[in-house]
């Protein structure tokens, strides 16, 4: 059985998943030392393989029926990471939303027999709230409700071949438990736990990949800015060089300047207050390129946060938008945030909507 070890990843859909693959790919191999091949093999499942002829990964095409009798697509997370596993000795599957912190070297370093490798290790299903009174009655006939049982985040699914059977009974339990739970997003990865539960030790990761789960529009935003520079010419110096600009801290204005402008909006309307305190984290120059590509997404993201919280009018978000404090705190960023958010403003709510789904 071959040796080397196998990163895997699952793209489909969006370009936006098949562009944050290839950052996530494009971060590995960065911390590869120049002149070295990679320890490691690639392989992406995906349905857009032209998106990846720059790099050095295999390719595959994803089998519909993977994704079960309750066509649910995390299932195929398993079934492809099943695949690898039956012809190599190890293999971490990694989701898109990921780049690497370090060598991809210390993480396979983690994936042993008898473990299972996540992202994190996550609270004890005794602290969940997201389990229906149907799921849980479920559970509990299975023998399978333990209080004490440690949930993972799936980010990262690493195994050695000898463990592989883990993935038999984590698809048996989707397949099980699905229509009990058909909109809780998590169940694959309480699955991966139940089936890991007392049979392999749980190993975690977060120090090696951020998963960037939370925020995900900052980062969405960060990484579209250097795929956008970058991929004609993925694995050039410079892009690789720049892939270490992109990490998991999130842009806001220095501390005394968000002090300042508290301050200031102290003396507007409540009601606006917290609305221009979110826009101006867009209304800031930032040395890091990547970090400024923020901007806009800071924007959405105040102007969403305005709606959910207040019954406004157009009319009235655009008074405010005019208000000379305003100004005066955006200074030069004012006129593009403002000529932005009135764009945003005159869009149809379903174009918005569409934005906001990926």
């Amino acid at each position: 059985m071959p040796l080397i070890p196998q990163l895997i990843y699952l793209a489909f859909g969006a370009e936006t998943y098949q562009r944050e693959a290839v950052f996530s790919i494009v971060s590995a191999l960065s911390h590869v030392p120049t002149g070295q091949t990679p320890m490691f093999a690639i392989q992406v499942f995906t349905d857009a393989p032209a998106l990846y002829a720059k790099l050095p990964v295999t390719t595959h095409v994803i089998n519909p029926d993977w994704s079960g009798p309750h066509d649910y697509h995390f299932r195929i997370k398993h079934v492809a990471l099943q695949k690898i596993l039956e012809e190599h000795d190890k293999a971490i599957l990694i989701d898109t939303d990921t780049f690497f912190r370090s060598s991809a070297e210390n993480l396979f370093q983690r994936v042993t027999a008898g473990s299972l490798l996540c992202n994190a290790i996550g609270a004890p299903l005794s602290q969940t709230k997201s389990l229906n009174n149907d799921l849980l009655t479920s559970l509990k006939s299975l023998g399978l409700a333990v209080p004490e049982l440690l949930q993972t985040n799936s980010g990262v699914i690493g195994l050695c071949n000898t463990d592989k059977a883990l993935l038999d009974r984590s698809i048996q339990l989707m397949d099980e438990l699905r229509p009990l739970a058909p909109e809780l997003y998590t169940l694959e990865e309480l699955c991966l736990a139940l089936a890991a539960h007392k049979h392999l030790k749980l190993c975690e990761c977060t120090d090696i990949i951020h998963h960037y789960w939370s925020r995900k529009a900052q980062f969405r935003a960060k990484i579209n800015a250097w795929y956008q520079k970058y991929h004609h010419a993925p694995l050039s110096l410079q892009a690789m060089a720049d892939v270490q600009l992109i990490n998991d801290r999130l842009p806001r204005p220095p501390q005394p300047r968000r002090a300042l402008q508290k301050l200031a909006t102290t003396l507007i309307s409540s009601t606006y207050r917290q609305f221009f305190r979110e826009l101006l984290y867009g209304c800031q120059r930032y040395e890091n390129e990547f970090d400024q590509a923020c901007s806009a997404v800071w924007w959405d993201k105040a102007l969403e946060n305005l709606k959910s919280r207040q019954t406004l009018s157009i009319h009235e978000i655009r008074k405010a938008l005019a208000n000379p404090m305003l100004k005066w705190l955006a200074g030069e960023y004012y006129l593009s945030m403002h000529t932005y958010l009135l764009k945003k403003l005159n869009r149809p709510i379903s174009a918005d909507a569409a934005n906001y789904a990926e």
